[in-house]
Protein backbone atom coordinates (compact mmCIF):
# COMPACT_ATOMS: atom_id res chain seq x y z
CA UNK A 1 0.00 0.00 0.00
CA UNK A 2 2.99 2.42 -0.04
CA UNK A 3 3.21 3.19 -4.15
CA UNK A 4 3.04 5.99 -5.66
CA UNK A 5 1.00 8.89 -3.49
CA UNK A 6 -1.84 10.44 -5.37
CA UNK A 7 -1.62 13.74 -5.52
CA UNK A 8 0.58 14.77 -2.80
CA UNK A 9 0.07 17.86 -0.74
CA UNK A 10 -1.86 21.41 -2.04
CA UNK A 11 0.66 23.39 -3.16
CA UNK A 12 1.60 26.28 -0.84
CA UNK A 13 -0.96 28.90 -1.13
CA UNK A 14 -3.28 26.99 -3.16
CA UNK A 15 -6.81 27.24 -1.41
CA UNK A 16 -8.95 23.91 -0.76
CA UNK A 17 -12.52 24.98 -1.37
CA UNK A 18 -14.28 23.29 1.61
CA UNK A 19 -17.87 22.33 0.55
CA UNK A 20 -21.18 23.35 2.50
CA UNK A 21 -21.38 20.71 5.09
CA UNK A 22 -17.98 19.19 5.13
CA UNK A 23 -17.79 16.24 6.92
CA UNK A 24 -15.00 15.04 8.75
CA UNK A 25 -14.73 12.64 12.03
CA UNK A 26 -14.20 13.43 15.57
CA UNK A 27 -10.64 11.63 15.54
CA UNK A 28 -10.20 7.36 16.22
CA UNK A 29 -11.63 4.57 14.27
CA UNK A 30 -11.08 0.81 14.71
CA UNK A 31 -7.61 -0.75 13.99
CA UNK A 32 -7.60 -3.55 11.57
CA UNK A 33 -7.75 -6.98 13.05
CA UNK A 34 -4.09 -7.48 11.82
CA UNK A 35 -2.86 -4.82 13.30
CA UNK A 36 -3.90 -4.78 16.89
CA UNK A 37 -6.62 -6.24 18.76
CA UNK A 38 -9.70 -5.45 18.18
CA UNK A 39 -13.31 -3.95 19.88
CA UNK A 40 -10.62 -2.90 22.86
CA UNK A 41 -9.85 1.17 23.96
CA UNK A 42 -6.39 0.26 24.85
CA UNK A 43 -5.40 -2.50 22.46
CA UNK A 44 -2.01 -4.71 22.45
CA UNK A 45 -0.53 -4.87 19.20
CA UNK A 46 0.03 -8.16 17.12
CA UNK A 47 3.39 -6.82 15.57
CA UNK A 48 6.92 -5.01 16.72
CA UNK A 49 9.22 -3.21 15.05
CA UNK A 50 9.62 -2.26 11.32
CA UNK A 51 6.57 -4.82 10.55
CA UNK A 52 4.12 -3.06 13.20
CA UNK A 53 5.39 0.51 11.76
CA UNK A 54 4.46 -1.16 8.17
CA UNK A 55 1.27 -2.58 9.42
CA UNK A 56 0.20 1.44 11.45
CA UNK A 57 0.87 3.05 8.01
CA UNK A 58 -0.84 0.63 6.11
CA UNK A 59 -3.76 0.74 8.43
CA UNK A 60 -3.35 4.51 7.72
CA UNK A 61 -3.76 4.41 4.04
CA UNK A 62 -6.74 1.93 4.40
CA UNK A 63 -8.79 4.68 6.44
CA UNK A 64 -8.06 7.58 4.18
CA UNK A 65 -9.10 5.31 1.22
CA UNK A 66 -12.05 4.48 3.15
CA UNK A 67 -13.08 7.96 4.24
CA UNK A 68 -12.72 9.76 0.98
CA UNK A 69 -14.74 6.76 -0.59
CA UNK A 70 -17.54 7.74 2.02
CA UNK A 71 -17.50 10.98 0.54
CA UNK A 72 -15.70 12.81 3.62
CA UNK A 73 -14.04 16.16 2.90
CA UNK A 74 -11.70 16.03 5.67
CA UNK A 75 -9.70 13.53 6.42
CA UNK A 76 -7.65 12.01 9.40
CA UNK A 77 -5.37 9.57 10.08
CA UNK A 78 -7.69 7.27 12.19
CA UNK A 79 -5.19 7.55 14.77
CA UNK A 80 -3.98 3.88 13.82
CA UNK A 81 -0.36 4.68 15.00
CA UNK A 82 -1.60 5.26 18.39
CA UNK A 83 -2.53 2.39 21.35
CA UNK A 84 -4.46 5.07 22.73
CA UNK A 85 -5.23 8.99 21.79
CA UNK A 86 -3.76 10.05 25.04
CA UNK A 87 -0.51 7.38 25.51
CA UNK A 88 0.20 7.80 21.49
CA UNK A 89 1.71 11.33 22.87
CA UNK A 90 3.13 10.38 25.81
CA UNK A 91 5.45 7.97 24.46
CA UNK A 92 8.16 10.26 23.54
CA UNK A 93 7.96 12.58 26.16
CA UNK A 94 10.80 12.59 28.65
CA UNK A 95 9.63 12.59 32.51
CA UNK A 96 7.25 9.50 32.23
CA UNK A 97 7.51 6.34 33.31
CA UNK A 98 5.66 3.87 31.62
CA UNK A 99 7.72 0.56 32.91
CA UNK A 100 5.81 1.15 36.54
CA UNK A 101 2.37 1.45 35.41
CA UNK A 102 -0.16 2.35 38.00
CA UNK A 103 -4.03 1.99 38.54
CA UNK A 104 -6.20 5.01 38.71
CA UNK A 105 -10.03 6.17 38.06
CA UNK A 106 -10.07 8.80 35.26
CA UNK A 107 -12.56 11.41 34.44
CA UNK A 108 -13.67 12.06 38.08
CA UNK A 109 -12.84 7.37 38.70
CA UNK A 110 -16.02 6.92 35.91
CA UNK A 111 -13.20 3.89 34.81
CA UNK A 112 -9.90 2.43 36.21
CA UNK A 113 -6.96 2.65 34.12
CA UNK A 114 -3.45 1.48 33.81
CA UNK A 115 -1.52 4.85 33.63
CA UNK A 116 1.81 5.87 33.36
CA UNK A 117 3.50 8.32 35.80
CA UNK A 118 4.68 11.70 35.56
CA UNK A 119 7.97 11.49 37.14
CA UNK A 120 10.63 14.36 36.12
CA UNK A 121 10.16 17.45 34.28
CA UNK A 122 8.44 16.80 30.90
CA UNK A 123 10.30 17.10 27.65
CA UNK A 124 9.69 16.00 24.25
CA UNK A 125 12.53 13.59 22.62
CA UNK A 126 11.72 15.02 19.44
CA UNK A 127 9.00 14.78 16.82
CA UNK A 128 5.65 12.78 17.87
CA UNK A 129 3.37 12.24 15.33
CA UNK A 130 5.53 13.39 12.47
CA UNK A 131 5.38 9.97 10.32
CA UNK A 132 1.59 9.99 10.65
CA UNK A 133 1.26 13.38 9.30
CA UNK A 134 3.43 13.22 6.43
CA UNK A 135 2.01 9.95 5.44
CA UNK A 136 -1.29 11.63 5.23
CA UNK A 137 -0.64 14.59 4.10
CA UNK A 138 0.62 12.88 1.09
CA UNK A 139 -1.91 10.80 0.31
CA UNK A 140 -4.82 12.99 -0.07
CA UNK A 141 -5.64 16.43 -1.84
CA UNK A 142 -8.52 16.61 0.46
CA UNK A 143 -8.16 18.53 3.50
CA UNK A 144 -6.48 17.16 6.61
CA UNK A 145 -6.73 17.07 9.99
CA UNK A 146 -5.04 16.04 13.30
CA UNK A 147 -5.89 14.79 16.67
CA UNK A 148 -3.89 15.54 19.65
CA UNK A 149 -4.97 15.45 23.32
CA UNK A 150 -5.95 18.31 25.40
CA UNK A 151 -3.43 19.42 28.25
CA UNK A 152 -6.53 19.19 30.84
CA UNK A 153 -7.47 15.17 28.82
CA UNK A 154 -3.90 14.71 29.97
CA UNK A 155 -3.41 15.52 33.12
CA UNK A 156 -6.33 13.15 34.09
CA UNK A 157 -4.71 10.25 32.33
CA UNK A 158 -1.46 10.36 33.94
CA UNK A 159 -0.70 9.78 37.72
CA UNK A 160 1.29 12.98 38.83
CA UNK A 161 4.51 12.10 40.87
CA UNK A 162 6.44 14.89 40.58
CA UNK A 163 4.61 18.44 40.06
CA UNK A 164 2.23 18.36 42.70
CA UNK A 165 -0.11 20.72 40.75
CA UNK A 166 -2.68 19.79 38.24
CA UNK A 167 -2.53 23.57 36.65
CA UNK A 168 1.06 23.79 36.42
CA UNK A 169 1.34 20.45 34.81
CA UNK A 170 -1.59 21.41 32.41
CA UNK A 171 0.92 23.88 31.34
CA UNK A 172 3.86 21.83 31.23
CA UNK A 173 1.77 19.66 28.56
CA UNK A 174 0.47 22.33 26.57
CA UNK A 175 4.07 23.72 25.83
CA UNK A 176 4.51 20.23 24.46
CA UNK A 177 1.42 20.39 22.64
CA UNK A 178 1.89 23.42 21.26
CA UNK A 179 5.90 22.46 19.72
CA UNK A 180 4.63 18.97 18.02
CA UNK A 181 1.25 21.19 16.75
CA UNK A 182 3.36 24.04 15.26
CA UNK A 183 5.01 20.91 13.55
CA UNK A 184 2.39 19.42 12.29
CA UNK A 185 1.07 22.98 11.17
CA UNK A 186 4.65 22.23 8.85
CA UNK A 187 3.55 19.21 7.75
CA UNK A 188 0.82 20.33 5.81
CA UNK A 189 -1.80 19.74 8.05
CA UNK A 190 -4.79 22.14 7.98
CA UNK A 191 -6.98 21.56 10.99
CA UNK A 192 -5.01 20.56 14.67
CA UNK A 193 -7.92 19.33 17.02
CA UNK A 194 -7.12 18.99 20.88
CA UNK A 195 -9.38 16.41 22.48
CA UNK A 196 -10.83 17.39 25.67
CA UNK A 197 -13.30 14.90 27.15
CA UNK A 198 -11.90 16.00 30.52
CA UNK A 199 -14.00 19.10 29.71
CA UNK A 200 -17.40 17.79 30.25
CA UNK A 201 -16.42 16.50 33.62
CA UNK A 202 -14.69 19.39 35.37
CA UNK A 203 -16.77 22.02 34.79
CA UNK A 204 -15.47 24.89 36.35
CA UNK A 205 -11.94 24.10 36.01
CA UNK A 206 -12.60 23.43 32.13
CA UNK A 207 -14.06 27.09 32.25
CA UNK A 208 -11.02 28.33 34.05
CA UNK A 209 -7.69 27.08 33.43
CA UNK A 210 -8.84 24.69 30.96
CA UNK A 211 -9.11 26.45 28.30
CA UNK A 212 -6.73 28.88 28.90
CA UNK A 213 -3.80 25.79 28.71
CA UNK A 214 -5.86 24.94 25.68
CA UNK A 215 -5.37 28.51 24.27
CA UNK A 216 -1.48 28.09 25.38
CA UNK A 217 -1.20 24.47 23.05
CA UNK A 218 -2.50 26.37 20.32
CA UNK A 219 0.17 29.43 20.01
CA UNK A 220 1.32 30.44 16.91
CA UNK A 221 -0.49 28.21 14.88
CA UNK A 222 -2.35 30.00 11.59
CA UNK A 223 -3.71 26.76 10.27
CA UNK A 224 -7.24 25.79 11.76
CA UNK A 225 -7.79 24.92 15.16
CA UNK A 226 -10.17 22.97 16.68
CA UNK A 227 -11.16 21.15 19.96
CA UNK A 228 -13.47 18.39 20.57
CA UNK A 229 -15.60 17.93 23.85
CA UNK A 230 -17.77 14.58 24.20
CA UNK A 231 -19.42 12.28 26.30
CA UNK A 232 -16.82 9.36 25.72
CA UNK A 233 -16.25 6.53 23.62
CA UNK A 234 -19.16 3.74 23.15
CA UNK A 235 -17.36 1.81 26.20
CA UNK A 236 -20.07 0.05 28.97
CA UNK A 237 -18.37 2.73 31.64
CA UNK A 238 -19.65 5.65 29.32
CA UNK A 239 -23.02 4.37 28.89
CA UNK A 240 -23.45 4.09 32.71
CA UNK A 241 -22.10 7.41 33.47
CA UNK A 242 -24.28 9.14 30.94
CA UNK A 243 -27.28 7.37 32.27
CA UNK A 244 -26.90 9.17 35.66
CA UNK A 245 -26.79 12.30 33.95
CA UNK A 246 -30.58 12.56 34.15
CA UNK A 247 -32.74 13.74 31.06
CA UNK A 248 -30.93 16.86 29.85
CA UNK A 249 -27.08 16.74 29.64
CA UNK A 250 -25.92 20.35 30.42
CA UNK A 251 -22.34 20.09 30.47
CA UNK A 252 -21.82 22.00 27.66
CA UNK A 253 -23.55 25.22 29.64
CA UNK A 254 -20.21 25.89 31.37
CA UNK A 255 -17.62 25.39 29.74
CA UNK A 256 -18.97 27.16 25.86
CA UNK A 257 -18.77 30.23 26.96
CA UNK A 258 -15.09 30.62 27.48
CA UNK A 259 -14.20 28.37 24.36
CA UNK A 260 -16.69 31.02 22.56
CA UNK A 261 -14.31 33.72 24.70
CA UNK A 262 -11.33 31.96 22.96
CA UNK A 263 -9.17 31.98 19.89
CA UNK A 264 -10.19 28.60 18.77
CA UNK A 265 -11.87 28.07 15.68
CA UNK A 266 -13.62 25.15 15.67
CA UNK A 267 -15.72 22.99 18.32
CA UNK A 268 -17.10 19.24 18.13
CA UNK A 269 -20.02 18.61 20.08
CA UNK A 270 -22.06 15.48 21.13
CA UNK A 271 -25.72 15.96 19.64
CA UNK A 272 -27.30 12.61 17.70
CA UNK A 273 -28.98 10.67 20.02
CA UNK A 274 -27.60 12.86 23.44
CA UNK A 275 -29.46 14.56 25.87
CA UNK A 276 -27.75 17.54 25.22
CA UNK A 277 -30.60 20.74 24.45
CA UNK A 278 -29.56 21.86 21.18
CA UNK A 279 -29.92 25.54 21.89
CA UNK A 280 -26.57 25.11 24.05
CA UNK A 281 -24.80 25.16 20.37
CA UNK A 282 -25.88 29.27 20.34
CA UNK A 283 -23.77 29.85 23.17
CA UNK A 284 -20.49 29.19 20.11
CA UNK A 285 -21.98 32.28 17.83
CA UNK A 286 -18.97 33.14 15.38
CA UNK A 287 -17.13 29.36 15.79
CA UNK A 288 -17.80 26.61 13.63
CA UNK A 289 -19.13 23.94 14.93
CA UNK A 290 -18.60 20.19 14.07
CA UNK A 291 -21.86 18.73 14.89
CA UNK A 292 -22.10 14.56 16.33
CA UNK A 293 -24.81 13.27 13.81
CA UNK A 294 -23.36 9.85 14.36
CA UNK A 295 -24.00 7.54 17.08
CA UNK A 296 -20.58 6.10 18.40
CA UNK A 297 -22.25 3.92 21.46
CA UNK A 298 -24.71 2.37 19.00
CA UNK A 299 -24.20 -0.19 16.28
CA UNK A 300 -27.16 0.25 14.45
CA UNK A 301 -26.33 2.43 11.35
CA UNK A 302 -27.55 5.85 10.89
CA UNK A 303 -29.29 6.56 7.59
CA UNK A 304 -28.46 9.08 5.39
CA UNK A 305 -31.71 10.59 5.84
CA UNK A 306 -31.28 10.96 9.25
CA UNK A 307 -27.99 12.57 9.01
CA UNK A 308 -29.64 14.97 7.04
CA UNK A 309 -32.33 15.14 9.41
CA UNK A 310 -30.18 16.13 12.09
CA UNK A 311 -28.29 18.60 9.89
CA UNK A 312 -31.36 20.30 8.81
CA UNK A 313 -32.80 20.48 12.71
CA UNK A 314 -29.02 21.63 14.01
CA UNK A 315 -29.39 24.81 11.33
CA UNK A 316 -32.08 26.62 13.89
CA UNK A 317 -28.54 27.10 16.19
CA UNK A 318 -25.82 26.97 13.93
CA UNK A 319 -25.19 29.07 10.56
CA UNK A 320 -25.18 26.41 7.37
CA UNK A 321 -21.80 28.02 6.70
CA UNK A 322 -20.48 27.02 9.65
CA UNK A 323 -21.95 23.52 10.40
CA UNK A 324 -19.90 20.60 9.90
CA UNK A 325 -21.32 17.20 10.17
CA UNK A 326 -19.24 14.64 12.13
CA UNK A 327 -19.03 11.73 14.80
CA UNK A 328 -20.20 12.06 18.01
CA UNK A 329 -16.74 10.54 19.38
CA UNK A 330 -14.32 8.40 17.98
CA UNK A 331 -15.08 4.81 16.59
CA UNK A 332 -12.17 3.31 17.77
CA UNK A 333 -13.69 0.21 20.20
CA UNK A 334 -16.42 -0.21 17.04
CA UNK A 335 -16.29 -2.93 14.71
CA UNK A 336 -14.25 -2.19 11.69
CA UNK A 337 -17.82 -3.30 9.35
CA UNK A 338 -20.28 -0.81 11.24
CA UNK A 339 -17.75 1.80 11.39
CA UNK A 340 -17.19 1.83 7.77
CA UNK A 341 -20.87 1.57 6.72
CA UNK A 342 -22.30 4.74 9.27
CA UNK A 343 -19.26 6.71 7.38
CA UNK A 344 -20.68 6.29 4.18
CA UNK A 345 -23.86 7.20 6.16
CA UNK A 346 -22.00 10.25 7.15
CA UNK A 347 -20.97 11.38 3.93
CA UNK A 348 -24.21 10.42 2.15
CA UNK A 349 -26.05 12.52 4.80
CA UNK A 350 -24.02 15.75 4.27
CA UNK A 351 -24.26 15.22 0.62
CA UNK A 352 -27.85 15.21 0.98
CA UNK A 353 -28.56 18.05 3.12
CA UNK A 354 -25.82 20.06 0.93
CA UNK A 355 -28.51 19.18 -2.01
CA UNK A 356 -31.49 20.07 -0.07
CA UNK A 357 -29.74 23.55 1.00
CA UNK A 358 -29.55 24.40 -2.20
CA UNK A 359 -32.90 23.73 -3.20
CA UNK A 360 -34.48 25.56 -0.63
CA UNK A 361 -31.87 28.53 -0.79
Amino acid sequence: MHGRPRAGPVPEGAAVTQPLFGATIAGSLPKPAWLSETDKLWPQWRAEGAELARAKADATLLWVKVQEDAGLDVIGDGEQSRQHFVHGFLELVDGIDFEHKVAMGIRNDRYEAMVPQVVAPLALRGRVHDVEAQLLRAHTERRTKFTLPGPMTIVDTVADRFYGDRVAMAMAFADLLNTEALALQADGIDVIQFDEPAFNVYLADAADWGVQALERATRGLTCTTAVHICYGYGIKANDDWKDTLGQEWRQYEQVLPAIAASGIDQVSLERYHSRVPPELMALLDGKDVMVGVIDVASDEVETPEQVAETIAETLAYVPAERLLPSTNCGLAPMDRTVAERKLRALGEGAALARARQKMSA
